[in-house]
């Protein structure tokens, strides 16, 4: 079981364009076994204490295998979609366990 943790800045004002790419890519998993196990928005007032600035997002989601996670990623429909990524997020930090 592969699991991924991602922490999702996005620009201001391009909030819709992100939530436009989610509703596309994020049913996709399903075709590569993959799980959305928690997609959370936390405000800034739940931050206690760090050095970067708090995420738009953090999405925890699994997969049986690397294979399944490198075909998600690499989705022909997911593909599609990437234009609306670039556009509305700054980075992501992605950890992989």
């Amino acid at each position: 079981m592969i699991h991924v943790t991602q922490f999702v800045y996005v620009r201001k004002g391009k909030e819709g364009i992100f939530h436009a790419f989610e509703s596309q890519v994020l049913p996709l998993l399903e075709r590569h076994n993959g799980k959305l196990l928690m997609r959370i928005r936390p405000g800034a007032d739940q931050f206690i204490a760090g050095e970067l600035d708090p995420p738009y997002e953090i999405h925890l989601v699994s997969f049986e295998n690397e294979e399944g996670l490198l075909a998600y990623g690499n989705d022909e429909d997911r593909q599609k979609w990437l234009s609306l990524k670039d556009e509305s997020v700054t980075s992501v930090i992605m950890v992989k366990e």
